[in-house]
This record gives C-alpha cells, sequence and structure tokens, in this order.
C-alpha cells in the first residue's frame, strides 16, 4: 500500500467528519505538499492537510496538540506558542515561516500504514455506561470499539482515522490503514511540573528549569479551582483503580453511593494517576480526549491518556508541581 495515497475525499474531511465539498483543503497527503503548500502558514481557521503536517510534528516534538483532528483549535494554537517560546521564535501561536523552518528539520514521514492486529480487531469492547454504579459492576472499562482503541494508539480522532481511511471499517484483522506517523524519542526526567491554569497547559522542565515538553490540560472549574500552590509527586499508579466518592463532587447526583471504578482507559482516571501531595489531587488521563482543554475538571489536572502517560515515565516521586493562575 501507498502510504502516501490519500484521496481527495479523505483530506477535505479531515476537519472531524465533515463533507468533501464543504471544505477547502488541499486534494494532498502531508507528505505529498509541493514546496508553496508547506509554505503556507498555519492559524486559525486553517485546515487539511498542513494543519495535520504541524500537529503531527509539533506531537513528535513533544509540544503536544492533544487529540489530532485535523483542526486548528486552542489545543494547537498553545503547542504552537509552546514551541515557539522553547525555539527562541516570535510567539503567536501560527505556524509562520520562521516556525516551519524549524519544525521542518524533523523529516520523517507524516502518515504510516498500520495493519490492524487480530488483537485490535477483538478487543473485548463494549459501550461504556454513564453511571458509576453501572460501571463498578464491570470487570474493566475498556474501550467502546476498534475505532476508539485506535485512535488513542495514535493519538488521533476517530474520525480522522476514518477520514484518512475512506471505505475501511478500521475493525478487520490484516486490513492495512494509514496513520499519523507519532514516533518520538522517549522524554528525558523533568525536575519539575509546571500546570498554567490561564493558558490550560502542563510544562515539564529540567533541572535548569528549561521547558522541554508542553501538554494541553484540563485544570479545576469555579467550583473545584485549581490548587495553585507548590506541592510534590507522591507516586504514580498505572491502570488505577478508582475510588469514586460522591461526597467530594459538587454534581453528584442524589442517592449515589461510594463506588470502586475498575481500571481501563475509560476509567474515570483513564490509564495513569499521578499522585500529589494536595490529599485528593492529581494529575491524571480521561476517557474523553476530544474534550481535554474544552471543558473543566473536578480540580485535578486532566490530560489525554497518551500526554499522561508520557508525563508519568518522565517524572519520579518527589518532583516538584508548581500550580499557578
Amino acid at each position: 500500500m501507498n502510504i502516501f495515497l490519500v484521496t481527495m475525499a479523505a483530506i477535505a474531511a479531515m476537519a472531524g467528519g465533515g463533507s468533501a465539498a464543504a471544505a477547502t483543503a488541499p486534494a494532498r497527503a502531508p507528505d505529498e505538499l509541493s514546496p508553496a503548500q508547506r509554505a503556507r502558514p498555519v492559524g486559525p481557521h486553517s485546515r487539511g492537510a498542513n494543519v495535520l503536517r504541524a500537529a503531527i510534528l509539533l506531537d513528535r516534538a513533544h509540544f503536544s496538540p492533544g487529540e489530532i483532528d485535523g483542526n486548528y483549535g486552542g489545543n494547537l494554537r498553545q503547542a504552537i506558542s509552546g514551541f515557539q517560546k522553547l525555539s527562541q521564535l516570535p510567539v503567536s501561536g501560527v505556524v509562520d515561516a520562521a516556525t516551519w523552518a524549524v519544525l521542518s528539520a524533523d523529516q520523517a514521514p507524516l502518515l504510516t500504514s498500520y495493519v490492524i492486529s487480530a488483537r485490535d480487531a477483538a478487543g473485548p469492547y463494549r459501550a461504556m455506561p454513564a453511571n458509576m454504579a453501572a460501571k463498578a459492576k464491570l470487570d474493566g472499562l475498556g474501550y467502546a470499539n476498534a475505532a476508539e482503541a485506535l485512535g488513542e494508539k495514535f493519538h488521533s480522532s476517530p474520525a480522522l482515522l476514518r477520514s484518512l481511511n475512506p471505505g475501511m471499517t478500521l475493525n478487520r484483522a490484516g486490513e492495512h490503514i494509514l496513520v499519523p506517523n507519532i514516533a518520538a524519542a522517549p522524554l528525558p526526567k523533568a525536575a519539575t511540573i509546571l500546570v498554567g491554569r490561564a493558558d490550560g497547559t502542563l510544562t515539564l522542565l529540567d533541572g535548569s528549569g528549561t521547558p522541554f515538553a508542553q501538554f494541553p490540560a484540563s485544570t479545576g472549574s469555579a467550583h473545584d479551582p485549581l490548587p495553585v500552590g507548590q506541592w510534590k509527586v507522591m507516586g504514580v499508579a498505572r491502570d488505577p483503580v478508582y475510588q469514586f466518592n460522591p461526597k467530594l463532587f459538587w454534581d453528584a447526583k442524589p442517592g449515589e453511593a461510594k463506588a470502586r471504578i475498575p481500571a481501563g482507559p475509560n476509567n474515570p482516571v483513564g490509564v495513569v494517576w499521578i499522585e500529589l501531595s494536595k490529599k485528593h489531587y492529581g494529575i491524571h488521563g480521561t476517557p474523553e480526549p476530544g474534550n481535554i482543554g474544552k471543558t473543566q475538571s473536578h480540580g485535578c489536572i486532566r490530560l489525554t491518556n497518551w500526554d499522561a502517560l508520557a508525563v508519568a515515565g518522565a517524572v519520579s516521586r518527589g518532583a516538584t508541581v508548581l500550580l499557578q493562575e
């Protein structure tokens, strides 16, 4: 399969499932863009192949755009801004010529071919119930379907994967599909985690205070504000079981009781929990990656599952956590 061959309908639908007729995206895959197309800026109202290219390159540079969906939104803007700061470029949140020049040093293919495995196809998959009591009765909170699982594997919305693979089922073992090439070098250890409420980001800093990775985050709400201050990482739990206590939630429904919620990517805290020295607070994953940076949390710092895993691998017990406005 030619990994660079994507139809015009696929590219035109990259903005989350829109119709080809309504889209204005170029008819080429990101790897096939002409020099003139590659030079075009990516900013507000941009969509299509060049936006996808920017998101993949930023993801590989550890400036995460969150769930890659082919749109220019707030998470991508913050990723661009963070990368520009690190690269000592004017900070605009727009991929301009100078920013493209630095990003384009990464010459690896932007898309790659993936063969759906028997395990990908088999699951097991099941629809997730909405209430905690029903979730507590399950033996695990896995994915709802293969498209959701593949989306998490490749940091992408299921809609983007469908648009890249028109006519594909995304659930058949042996099926070759196109996916974003998100392979990146491992992160070094971080001395400090910096979380900013105003811009909705979590940044990793080295021992000298230099940032080297950034992730979009949901950071609290008016009911459960971010606990501003300096804290410590107390430990990391992967595949955590979630202990639901309705007394800790202002929006708990009448009659809800404490419940033990089994582990899995659709667990309320996702696939990892990074415990903080502030009681009941942590950095964790989410069952809804598309909502990161767009909806509020109950005070904790919420990341996509894949970004939470990246952060978990880069921190150790005792690391400083600075939570600020």
